[in-house]
C-alpha cells in the first residue's frame, strides 16, 4: 500500500501522509469513502456536491461547494483512480475558487490488527503569497478533520 503514497515532488509543492485508525469494519469505511458523488457523507467542510461529468466512476468531475468557514468557495475535482479490490482512491483538484493549486491525493484503506487503517497522502503547490509550510499546514488540517469525521461516522454506524 505504501507504493500508492509516493508522490513525485516538483520544486514548489509540499506533501504529506496522514493516517487514521477506525474501529469499524473495512467494508463499511470503504463504502462511505468511495462515494465520489457524496463527499459530504463524512467531509465536514462540504456544503454540497454536484456531479458535472460522469456517474461517480473514474474520470468523473464533481463540483464541491465549500463551507463558508474556509478561504474557498468551490472546488472542481476529478476522480483519477477507484480500485474497489485494493481499496484505493485518487483524485485531483482541476479548478474552482480555493487556495489548493495542483492538488492531488491518494487514499488507501486496509485492515491491520483488527482495525481499519485509512491513509491519505497528497501533494500541493504553495499558492502565491504563501509558504510551503503554510500550504501543508492548511491541507493537513483539512485532511485530519475529514479523517476524524470519517472515523466518527463509520464507528457510529458500526455500533448500531
Amino acid at each position: 500500500m505504501e507504493s500508492y503514497h509516493s508522490h513525485a515532488l516538483l520544486p514548489n509543492p509540499c506533501g504529506s501522509s496522514l493516517v487514521q485508525n477506525i474501529d469499524a469494519p473495512l467494508p463499511l469505511a470503504w463504502s462511505i469513502l468511495r462515494q465520489f458523488d457524496n463527499p459530504q457523507a463524512y467531509k465536514q467542510f462540504v456544503r454540497s456536491c454536484t456531479m458535472r461529468a460522469g456517474d461517480g466512476g473514474i474520470g468523473s468531475i464533481r463540483e464541491v461547494m465549500v463551507s463558508t468557514c474556509l478561504p474557498a468557495k468551490t472546488s472542481m475535482e476529478r476522480l483519477d483512480k477507484l480500485d474497489d479490490d485494493k481499496h484505493v482512491l485518487d483524485f485531483s483538484i482541476v479548478g474552482g475558487e480555493h487556495k489548493l493549486v495542483n492538488y492531488s491525493s491518494t487514499t488507501t484503506v486496509q485492515e491491520k490488527a483488527r482495525k481499519t487503517v485509512v491513509t491519505q497522502s497528497y501533494v500541493v503547490d504553495a499558492p502565491a503569497g504563501s509558504s510551503i509550510v503554510d500550504a501543508c499546514l492548511f491541507a493537513n488540517t483539512i485532511i485530519e478533520c475529514n479523517l476524524r469525521s470519517l472515523a466518527k461516522v463509520t464507528e457510529r454506524m458500526a455500533a448500531n
